[in-house]
């Protein structure tokens, strides 16, 4: 009877252990992303159907080494680093310009930390705490 119950809490000892240690373990697809690149890098609104761009993000991954296309990614758009309401862009990727917008702007891609994350210093461009990447986009 002793025996077992010295078996039972040894087994109980290693599982907890293996619970324990498991909980910092990363999984595939957690794994720190690296870098960000979309593509098209340029792109002149005049050149497609609407002047609708369709933008797609690549996430780099390196521990194991890897690439996520197209990248799930909070998406937006700025003006010589401001935010600018003059060019659009959807969840999906797709920018447009406003009527009357003229010039080269930014858009931008970022993938946010994970939530237990802080940050306090998010930049116009997408950039601060958050990886990101950015492709150029001409309007007539």
């Amino acid at each position: 009877m002793e025996k077992l119950r010295f078996t039972l809490s040894f087994l109980a000892l290693v599982l907890a252990a293996s619970f324990a240690l498991s909980c910092g373990a990363r999984s595939q697809g957690q794994d720190p992303l690296q870098s960000i690149t979309l593509s098209p890098a340029t792109a002149d609104a005049q050149d497609y159907p609407n002047g609708q761009v369709q933008f797609t993000a690549t996430g780099f991954y390196a521990d194991p080494p890897h690439t996520v296309t197209p990248l799930s990614a909070t998406w937006g758009t700025c003006y010589q680093g401001a935010g600018t309401s003059e060019v659009s862009v959807a969840s999906g990727g797709v920018a447009q310009c406003a009527p009357g917008a003229v010039g080269t702007y930014t858009v931008w891609a970022n993938d946010p930390p994970s939530p237990n994350v802080g940050c306090l210093a998010i930049t116009a461009c997408g950039g601060g705490c958050f990886v990101v990447g950015s492709a150029q986009l001409t309007c007539p």
